[in-house]
């Protein structure tokens, strides 16, 4: 027969599939009898009532005891958290809620309302990517959820903040259809495909417009960067409303380490609009680090590739701003037709042209153009 012991240290490697922790650690194993039958019961303290995943934790507790040795079978209880031991997790996960005093905070930089936005505490190692455009229509949503998908591919951690607020279309493209379950305050965000997202469209009735003012708009991307629990994500990736208003400003405020990424068609109008989002860029000193042109061209069934939209707009943006033009994206119905039902064409045709320029866009920043370290100015000088 196992020992108590010998169940908990099995149960030790066991996440909780949200918070990514295991659910010794958590505090979620609460009891663990072994009958004389050699049948093991446990007991786990959910972190809220109706947890979407509580079949998930099921099966992952259940294969890791029955393979003991002297282990007939596996009988689980589910219990809840109290409203005590869900603050003390919050605290010990996220913080008590405060962000730090004093210089930094009196600026104003990367703090919200006292609470500390985590992605400008020292060492913090996430990157914060703003997709960004000048005008709606294209395709910048479509480029945020796939490039999102294509770097978590390639083994790094993802978080995706929808801060379009009035045009949302984040979790429908991903596909991550499940509410973010709440603990103590803290959100912990939906996952699908290995990328997690926060959007207002998990928080209005479906097919409710949002129709906020400005203070209204900062809350809302206040509450998304410091009360979200996003663990130190190795990309967070904000898809940027189109245009140059507060929501622009306001991230600019929340994230001074982000760099911004353009997208753009090859039409010269779109061009120059898009300019504009770059020129507001370098106005809040966010650095522009290139430029994404989408809908490039058309392949027809005759296989001779149709520029619908013009050529060149993209190339003529990056050389004007003195970034690297990081890929072309053809115009495909999978792409449209993979954000109408969650599949983005990263996923559902991984070997398609459009879904290798996506891996190639990713694979460039995440290595081409990853920021060169600063170091402190407290080093001391020998």
């Amino acid at each position: 027969m196992p020992t108590t012991e010998q169940i908990t240290e099995a149960l030790r490697p066991v996440e909780d599939p949200e918070l990514r922790r295991s659910i010794v650690d958590l505090g979620m194993v609460r009891d663990i009898g072994i009958a004389p039958d050699g049948t093991v019961s446990v007991q786990i303290a959910l972190t809220v009532a109706g947890c979407p995943l509580r079949n998930e934790i099921q099966n992952r507790v259940t294969g890791a005891v029955a393979p003991l040795p002297g282990v007939t079978g596996v009988s689980l209880d589910f219990t809840v958290m109290t409203d005590q031991e869900r603050e003390g997790l919050r605290v010990r996960l996220h913080g008590d809620g405060h962000g730090a005093s004093g210089a930094g905070q009196q600026q104003g930089h990367g703090h919200a309302e006292g609470r500390a936005v985590p992605f400008n505490q020292p060492g913090n190692k996430t990157r914060p990517l703003l997709i960004s455009s000048g005008k709606g229509g294209v395709g910048k949503s479509s480029v945020t959820v796939n490039l999102a998908v294509a770097l978590a591919s390639q083994g790094y951690s993802v978080g995706v903040v929808d801060a379009d607020i009035y045009g949302y279309s984040v979790p429908r493209m991903l596909g991550a259809d499940r509410d973010p379950v709440v603990i103590d305050q803290m959100l912990v965000p939906p996952e699908n495909h290995g990328v997690r997202c926060i959007s207002i469209g998990y928080f209005v009735p479906d097919g409710q417009p949002v129709i906020w003012r400005g203070p209204m708009l900062h809350k809302a991307l206040e509450q998304f960067l410091a009360d979200v629990f996003w663990d130190d994500p190795d990309f967070l990736i904000i898809d940027m409303p189109p245009g140059t208003g507060d929501i622009a400003l306001s991230l600019s405020q929340y994230l001074p380490r982000g760099e911004v990424y353009v997208v753009t068609t090859p039409q010269p109008a779109a061009q120059k609009v898009a300019r504009l989002s770059a020129a507001m860029a370098e106005k809040v000193h966010l650095p522009v680090k290139g430029v994404i042109e989408n809908m490039s061209w058309f392949t027809g069934d005759d296989g001779k590739r149709y520029e619908i939209f013009g050529a060149g707009g993209g190339q003529e943006l990056a050389d004007e701003l003195d970034v690297p033009l990081l890929g072309q994206l053809p115009l495909v119905s999978e792409l449209r037709e993979g954000g109408d039902s969650g599949e983005p064409i990263t996923v559902a045709h991984p070997d398609s042209e459009v879904a290798k320029a996506f891996q190639a866009i990713a694979h460039r920043i995440a290595t081409e153009l990853k920021p060169k370290k600063v170091f402190s100015a407290e080093l001391k000088v020998n």
